[in-house]
């Protein structure tokens, strides 16, 4: 799915995935969730810009993927 996501966009870097949840808890959006009255944990939707230095350049929570994209970017410039 992040294959056709990045290619739906044509992105031109590269995007992680995270399949144990490690990068996710530590970036503090690995939350308990509610769903009908039953808690689980999941991933709170957001995004992280990270540029070629390793800085985070732009944190969105609770954003759409549609408006993920056009978010990152702006914040690329």
């Amino acid at each position: 799915s992040h294959q056709k996501f990045k290619t739906k966009f044509n992105l031109p870097f590269t995007l992680v995935v995270d399949e144990d949840h490690a990068i996710a808890a530590a970036y503090g959006v690995w939350v308990e969730k509610s769903m009908y009255g039953k808690k689980y944990m999941g991933v709170e939707r957001s995004h992280f810009v990270i540029d070629e230095q390793g800085v985070i350049v732009d944190a969105q929570g609770k954003v759409k993927p549609d408006d993920s994209v056009l978010k990152a970017l702006a914040a690329l410039g």
